[in-house]
């Protein structure tokens, strides 16, 4: 089972209380941390978070507190693969640990986290409440409590308490950093509190879990509420590890940089590339990072598995859209969008079908491709650091392409149904399905492309953004065309 999506594609619930994310990659190591100045509440308090998953299959730590560097006492909350495990262990053997039997897998919604302990209850299962989405998880693969009256780490007066990694083996990392997104990140000291002390249902849509106003709860001594809404490196109010709760208790950053900030909440979800593609239809191999906004494809020619291509989490059927490819190491590299009615449904099927048939791509070699039509050389060939941009517009079903900023063709996607240099796509609901952006490798090729769909993982010289103010984008959308996001899908989509 997985995960209920929160904001998804044609939903806009609730005003801007979270505008700021912490996007982090497993591969560099990206974490917060922090030394308790204080003796807290030991046995009872609350931490909750709001996250969207990018890397899954491995362990990953998101939120730990330990009374030493070498592993061997911790409370902490992570990603077993595909679970959710919460877990205490000490040297001596005496450990708790909740491991859910539902799966937290989709690469394309948030989902809030609420743990809340009070370890002073009589009764086991109450010393420990997991709720997901405002739901209390009652049901555990692993299910075993802390005894009565027993005192966590969180909270210890010189205890570390880390975000997004795992400390163990004297300090060295055990590999376990957590890849994806995370928002309103809160520590309640002295407190055990159920989920609508940070989010409510939506009185429109009953099943659909939103954040409310946290800044008014009682912190407690080791409280704290990151908001991730500075973009600095320092332990202080300017850092991006910030305490807003008055407390101070400022986060370390470590690896992290501005470009990790991001506009990709749970309040306005951005699309990045779909991890869970199977490789029947992203062909090849496709290495995700960066919060799944780049790629790194490795070509493949068993059984069809070439051409690999990544796609969006979110897709279309109508409006406007705007998206940009920043290229990096070259080989055969294709962008463009892709008709999920033509992915192959085995892996003798060619996988690329979705791009090169009723989808339409934009290849380095200068190569035009929708249908059976190809139009090679006449686009203009791209390469390293170009910066590919992709109007789709899908009122009048043609698509155009620039390339740093110079639209191919004298193309001018504000022309509507003149369509003036466009190149045509089908109906997207001819023969099923809705159109994703795509990236990959074309040919016998390997391409490194990172995506911009309003969230991007590199730094913008100019930062522009959409006519509704979202996004970041090196190259002005055209008038009328929107980055692809839950706000405008929910107005546009």
């Amino acid at each position: 089972m997985t995960a209920q999506t929160i904001l998804p594609a044609n939903s806009v619930r609730g005003g801007d209380l979270v505008t700021n994310s912490l996007r982090f990659n497993t591969g560099s190591s990206d974490h917060l941390t922090r030394t308790n100045g204080g003796a807290g509440n030991r046995r009872r308090f609350t931490y909750s978070f709001w996250v969207k998953r990018s890397t899954l299959g491995t362990d990953q730590r998101v939120i730990e507190a330990s009374t030493d560097n070498t592993g061997n006492e911790i409370d902490a909350l992570e990603f077993t693969s595909d679970d959710i495990r919460i877990v205490h262990y000490h040297a001596s053997g005496n450990s708790f640990s909740l491991v859910t039997d539902q799966k937290f897998r989709d690469p394309s919604a948030w989902m809030n986290i609420v743990v809340a302990f009070d370890t002073a209850q009589g009764t086991a299962a109450n010393r420990v409440k997991l709720y997901v989405n405002g739901t209390r998880v009652t049901s555990f693969s692993t299910e075993d409590y802390p005894g009565q009256n027993y005192d966590n780490y969180f909270n210890n007066n010189n205890d570390e308490v880390y975000i997004g990694r795992r400390i163990d083996n004297g300090g060295s990392p055990s590999g376990e950093y957590f890849g994806g997104y995370l928002s309103e990140f809160v520590l309640i000291d002295g407190l055990a509190l159920g989920p609508t002390s940070f989010g409510e249902f939506d009185e429109d849509s009953p099943t659909l879990w939103k954040p409310i106003d946290v800044s008014d709860l009682t912190f407690g001594t080791n409280g704290f509420y990151l908001q991730f809404k500075q973009a600095g490196t320092g332990t202080n109010i300017s850092g991006m590890g910030a305490d807003t709760s008055g407390n101070t208790n400022h986060f370390a950053v470590v690896n992290l940089t501005a470009v990790d900030q991001t506009t990709d909440t749970c309040q306005n979800n951005f699309a990045t590339f779909n991890s869970l593609t199977p490789s029947r239809q992203s062909g090849g191999v496709v290495a995700y990072t960066e919060g799944n906004t780049k790629i790194v494809t490795a070509h493949s020619n068993a059984n069809y598995l070439r051409y690999p291509q990544a796609y969006t989490t979110l897709g279309v059927t109508s409006g406007k859209w705007y998206a940009e490819f920043k290229i990096g190491a070259i080989g055969s590299a294709a962008v463009g969008i892709a008709n999920t009615g033509e992915f192959g449904s085995d892996g003798t099927t060619n996988p690329y079908a979705g791009a090169a048939n009723s989808g339409a791509v934009y290849t380095n070699g200068g190569e035009y491709r929708a249908g059976a039509f190809s139009d090679a050389g006449s686009q203009g060939t791209y390469t390293e650091d170009d910066i590919i941009g992709c109007a789709l517009d899908l009122d009048n079903l043609a698509i155009y392409w620039h390339k740093n900023g110079t639209y191919i063709n004298s193309g001018d996607p504000t022309s509507g149904s003149s369509k003036t240099g466009a190149r045509a796509v089908q109906n997207p609901t001819t023969p099923g399905g809705f159109y994703v952006f795509t990236a990959g490798a074309d040919n016998s090729g390997n391409a490194t492309i990172e995506a911009n769909f309003g969230s991007p993982s590199y730094a913008n010289s100019s930062s522009a953004t959409d006519g509704r103010v979202h996004g970041d984008f090196e190259y002005a959308p055209p008038s009328g065309f929107f980055a692809l996001c839950s706000k405008n899908l929910g107005e546009f989509g």
